[in-house]
């Protein structure tokens, strides 16, 4: 079993920055591939980054160049490091853990699910 625990959300204005964390633990391991998701009001739950343990990544057209995602192995954290926020960035963002070592933006691919943060940007 894995926990997943997401924290760094909050309110911020448009323009702004907010850095969101995971903290893994539990049989976690590094070769699987994690990645952020994140639900808007009244919108279904969507992709937004991934990262594998080759440090490859993959991010949605809509945060590109904007989002960064990266780790830290040694504590077992996630980052998502979000720049030029947008009031469509607005909502509860997850952390998740593949079952796979390869890029994915499938939700059925997610093994694990952090109970998510908030993150709310204001005009």
């Amino acid at each position: 079993q894995v926990q997943l625990v997401e924290s760094g959300g909050g309110l911020v204005q448009a323009g702004g920055s907010l850095r969101l964390s995971c903290d893994a633990s539990g049989r976690t391991h590094v070769s699987y591939t994690m990645a952020w998701f994140r639900q808007g009001p009244g919108k279904e739950r969507e992709f937004v980054a991934a990262l594998t343990w080759r440090r490859n990544t993959d991010y949605a057209d809509s945060v590109k160049g904007r989002f960064t995602i990266s780790r830290d192995a040694a504590n077992n954290t996630v980052y998502l490091e979000m720049n030029s926020l947008q009031l469509e960035d607005t909502g509860t963002y997850y952390c998740a853990q593949s079952r796979s070592s390869i890029l994915t933006r499938r939700q059925s691919d997610v093994r694990y699910w952090g109970q998510g943060t908030q993150v709310t940007v204001s005009s």
